[in-house]
């Protein structure tokens, strides 16, 4: 990569480098940002290429049970607001429609469309999701997203919850959304905002660098760079964040680990000491107070929460 992957510019800068603080994925990764567009994106001292790889053998699903396996639910009213439950992707959706959600994970949004008389399909990396797809008959593809394996115009609506942040060409990814979406179509993107007020203030120890695995982080004006590309438009976009992340975020500072060591918060192997137990649950006790739920919904007011929330309409 020579330039920014949305606008192309070679002006960029380097913020630092980082490791993947979550679950030990050897190398380590630069961090970037256009001066043209304010995309941030990363460069790699690994081969990433093999991403099934990097999510069935890394991510931790593959101990996950099937009997705790529970559709989404979207509730509503102040309890919503204060969560920051807008967030998700899924709820922007209609009854009765078709969707794809790319990057579908074990399905939970797929059986909350469908319980509402959509007819839902989804595209999912990891492998260990298959057993879950069988089980419950979802309409899933294992494996990267791509357009032609569906007719043209096919979808009423394209989710991605989490994903374009880990898509290493967005705006090809972009493109095959507008290619699958009808005229008309919306898609709805949910992703972290590397220009936010969180990751001004941890720095590198923001929880959302999440590198290897989130690769493009959006500013605004990047987006509508890479919508306008792909024959989209820009119809609504906010920050709108789930107060869990601030939780998250203090956790993550607690247990942040060295270099090619898991991390005991994030890793199902990695191993909490009596101190990380006893900050945790001090960390569980703000949470509960709704102190987190306060300054999360003050940043999003502010329009520099840690999380975008695009629409984006084909014409």
């Amino acid at each position: 990569m020579t330039g920014c992957p949305i606008c192309k510019a070679g002006d960029f800068r380097s913020l630092f480098s980082a490791h993947d603080d979550r679950y030990a994925f050897p190398g380590i990764f630069r961090i970037n940002r256009c001066d043209c567009c304010s995309h941030t994106f990363i460069k790699s001292s690994s081969d990433l290429t093999g991403h099934t790889r990097l999510y069935t053998d890394y991510y931790p699903r593959g101990s996950y049970d099937l009997k705790g396996f529970q559709p989404k639910a979207f509730p509503d009213g102040f309890t919503a607001w204060l969560n920051g439950d807008a967030c998700a992707a899924g709820r922007w959706v209609p009854p009765k429609v078709r969707i794809l959600d790319i990057g579908s994970g074990f399905g939970e949004n797929l059986a909350y469309h469908l319980r509402r008389g959509c007819d839902a399909f989804g595209v999912e990396m990891d492998e260990n999701v298959r057993a879950t797809a069988e089980r419950f008959h979802f309409k899933v593809h294992i494996g990267p997203f791509d357009p032609d394996n569906y007719h043209p115009g096919f979808f009423d609506w394209v989710t991605l919850q989490q994903v374009i942040e880990h898509v290493e060409n967005p705006v090809e990814t972009l493109r095959g959304i507008a290619q699958v979406l009808r005229p008309g179509g919306t898609a709805v993107i949910s992703t972290p905002n590397a220009n936010g007020w969180g990751a001004r203030v941890f720095g590198r120890r923001w929880i959302n660098w999440h590198v290897p695995y989130h690769c493009n982080f959006f500013s605004r004006c990047s987006m509508q760079r890479a919508a306008k590309a792909a024959g989209l438009q820009i119809e609504g976009v906010q920050t709108v964040t789930s107060s869990e992340w601030l939780r998250y975020q203090w956790a993550h500072l607690l247990t942040y680990p060295v270099e090619g060591e898991p991390s005991p918060y994030w890793s199902p192997s990695g191993r909490r000491s009596l101190t990380v137990r006893i900050g945790l649950k001090l960390f569980d006790t703000l949470h509960y107070a709704r102190i987190n739920h306060l300054l999360t919904r003050l940043f999003d007011s502010l329009g520099v929460g840690d999380n975008f929330l695009f629409l984006l309409k084909k014409s």
